[in-house]
């Protein structure tokens, strides 16, 4: 039997020889002890540990792993000297196939226990090929409030950091030396930057009081082997316009790879720079990428999926639910930059793409003349109030509906107007299961699920796609 151990910690226990007996949401692991589950992160199924109790409620308690007695069979080593600080690919201590399989669970789960419907059989997640260096996209915050380590002297002298924000300390920064989600040169490019700005005494950012001139960096590269490298910075003076436009040169020098390279001068409390200009240093606005024979322009503010590689396994995939002829009419909903509008469009008679996003909308629309398509509409808006009675009155009834919503899912304004459209076939991408599962439990009258299809797009996270095809049931 489990003991509880009489050394206390703020009246927190320690919990001696516990076992972690399964997966759990947001990362976590679950183990129990009487009538209470505990939620642990960085341990897996099978692991017996020693468990310092962090939080604790009625019925549940928080705790991290402060001892092992013994490492489960479904423990890999993690590969990243960040792991269990940065906050990120907390699964990378779980074997992928475990981790595959966690997630097809989670699936099942969130779709018969939230959506209470008839479900077929789900078909067998699809895992990524590359575990490792699998995404498109980075982004590292400047910090002049570094996170420092439990193994550090309380009296360091540097505090400034280049990395990824710690979960729960707004205004810190893990400083990152090695990052495995991207290709190596995000590593060589971070790490280049930092030690020039060391060196040269650049004031890097202050979140709290809005000051300091290096804010962040975005790296973005593509499958056409195109490189993009965006800067924040906060400029108050001529002094630290010449400091900025000194370091572009020296990333300009040290990175010829770099085909656009940019930055951004941005006063607001926040990262956000949709509604700011955009300046080139040197190459273009934009790079490319590619999936089968399209070609799609990305710029800075460009909605593009992360991984790449996945991201055409995805779309095959709500390709293949939608089973075009090249008769029908095609709604795609929230469609970001067009890419599955585009994609499915030699497929269709036409498609219809709507977004929130006025920058996107005109990406779409921009992907879609170069690759040569004549046969897409784009329209920008929120989606309750484009998608209308009166909308489908004057484009037509979709025959096919692609929807890949936010995370909170479908407004029921917008799902009562496709109800009422009644197309025969509607295609549910998700990157939330459980909202996912919400909205169709409000389509289950009307139509039936045919299909379902995990995809993971991010290896050693808990997140997964989710892929339904909903059929108009016979009247």
């Amino acid at each position: 039997m489990h003991q509880l151990n009489l050394i206390m910690k703020k009246n927190l226990p320690i919990l001696e020889n516990i076992e972690i007996q399964a997966v759990a949401a947001e990362g976590k692991a679950v183990a129990r002890l009487n009538d209470k589950v505990i939620f642990v992160p960085y341990v897996v199924p099978g692991d017996v540990v020693d468990l310092q109790v962090r939080r604790k409620k009625h019925s549940y308690m928080e705790a991290v792993a402060i001892n092992f007695h013994k490492y489960s069979s479904l423990r890999d080593a993690p590969f990243c000297p960040h792991f269990g600080i940065c906050g990120g690919c907390k699964w990378q201590c779980l074997k992928y196939e475990e981790q595959l399989r966690a997630k097809q669970q989670q699936v099942v789960d969130n779709l018969t226990r939230i959506g209470h419907i008839e479900l077929p059989e789900v078909s067998p997640i699809l895992g990524s090929e590359k575990t490792t260096c699998y995404r498109n996209k980075l982004e590292f915050g400047f910090s002049d409030r570094r996170w420092i380590l439990p193994e550090e002297p309380s009296d360091v002298s540097q505090h400034n950091a280049l990395g990824f924000h710690i979960t729960g300390a707004f205004d810190k920064i893990l400083d990152i030396t090695e990052c495995h989600l991207m290709d190596d040169i995000q590593n060589k490019i971070r790490n280049a930057i930092r030690d020039y700005a060391l060196e040269h005494n650049l004031v890097f950012y202050n979140l709290r009081n809005n000051t300091g001139l290096l804010r962040s960096i975005m790296v973005r590269n593509s499958n056409t082997d195109e490189l993009m490298l965006l800067v924040q910075f906060r400029i108050e003076n001529n002094a630290e316009h010449t400091q900025a436009m000194s370091l572009l040169q020296f990333i300009s020098d040290s990175f010829p790879q770099i085909t656009s390279l940019l930055y951004v001068d941005n006063h607001k409390a926040n990262d956000t720079f949709g509604d700011l200009e955009v300046n080139v240093f040197r190459g273009n606005d934009y790079i490319f990428e590619e999936m089968e024979d399209l070609k799609f322009k990305v710029g800075p503010k460009s909605f593009y999926q992360t991984n790449t590689e996945q991201a055409y396994n995805l779309y095959k995939v709500a390709r293949s639910f939608a089973q075009l002829t090249g008769k029908e009419l095609v709604y795609d909903l929230y469609t970001g930059t067009g890419t599955i509008a585009n994609f499915v469009s030699r497929h269709a008679h036409q498609v219809i793409g709507i977004d929130y996003v006025s920058e996107a909308i005109e990406d779409a629309k921009v992907n879609s003349q170069i690759n040569g398509l004549d046969n897409t509409l784009f329209f920008a808006g929120d989606m309750k109030d484009i998608l209308t009675n009166d909308f489908i009155a004057e484009h037509g009834r979709p025959d096919v509906v692609i929807t890949d919503p936010p995370r909170v899912g479908m407004h029921k304004d917008v799902i009562d107007v496709i109800l009422n459209a009644s197309p025969e076939r509607i295609v549910y991408v998700s990157c939330n299961p459980a909202t996912q599962a919400r909205d169709l439990q409000l389509f289950d009258e009307m139509y039936r699920v045919e299909r379902i299809q995990p995809v993971d797009m991010f290896p050693h996270t808990q997140h997964v796609e989710n892929v339904v095809l909903l059929q108009r049931r016979e009247s």
